[in-house]
């Protein structure tokens, strides 16, 4: 679904990616790994066109991305929740929601607003709150349910984890794999938390410096204990 190839990007004379090439299937979650600086963030904003790669190439169902604008990813089925929770604070829990159809230039209408409570169903119980009296894990929350009202292919999610008590992380990674196996989204997952991204992913691709260490499926680079301890943190 998702095709990289030879991608190199930077800031100004600092290279953050440097040749990297990889895969992500259709219906599967691939989560990118490594420490910080290894450009996991750097990635995906080149990935959604936030930068521009000085080479290579990005392919979504063979359309060249490089060729959209940013305003333009969402209605070729891309959507990118960048880490931090961007919530709309001044907007009420629906007023954000709705903000995700934009993008692909529709209205929202009852049945997109009812799988979206459906998967998060304490946004349904606040959602005539107003977004900046939610907690950390209901504002990420917030942010992956108004991605998929975009009704992405792939969606791109930036350290997810980040802050969140772990029972929250928990339900977080549960409904990436359930959004996986009832709607076959396809997913790029940058994560921090190695050990519990590869416990859901069906391949994972470790960076180091900008490069890309090894690519293989979650359960060999879980079982490499080499490379655990080098560079994953476990």
């Amino acid at each position: 679904m998702l095709s990289v190839r030879d991608l190199t990007a930077g800031y100004g004379a600092v290279t953050a990616l440097d040749g990297v090439s990889f895969d992500a299937a259709e219906g599967e979650i691939t989560a990118v790994l490594g420490a910080n600086g290894a450009g996991k963030s750097t990635l995906l904003r080149t990935i959604s066109g936030l930068v521009r790669p000085s080479r290579g190439s990005v392919t979504l169902a063979g359309l060249d991305l490089g060729t959209v604008p940013v305003e333009g990813m969402a209605a070729v089925g891309l959507a990118h929740v960048p880490e931090g929770r961007g919530v709309i604070t001044e907007l009420t829990v629906e007023e954000n929601l709705r903000l995700g159809a934009l993008g692909r230039g529709g209205r929202v209408g009852a049945a997109d607003l009812e799988r979206a409570y459906s998967l998060f169903p304490i946004l349904a119980q606040r959602y005539r709150a107003s977004a900046h009296v939610l907690s950390g894990g209901e504002r990420q929350m917030l942010v992956i349910a108004r991605a998929l009202l975009a009704r992405p292919r792939v969606l791109l999610l930036d350290e997810p984890s980040l802050g969140l008590a772990p029972r929250i992380v928990v339900q977080i990674f549960e409904l990436v794999q359930t959004l996986v196996r009832a709607d076959g989204l396809t997913v790029v997952l940058v994560e921090q938390n190695a050990r519990s991204a590869l416990s859901i992913a069906n391949r994972g691709v470790v960076l180091n410096l900008g490069r890309v260490v090894v690519s293989d499926e979650a359960a060999a680079l879980a079982g490499n204990e080499r490379l655990r301890h080098a560079y994953l943190g476990f």
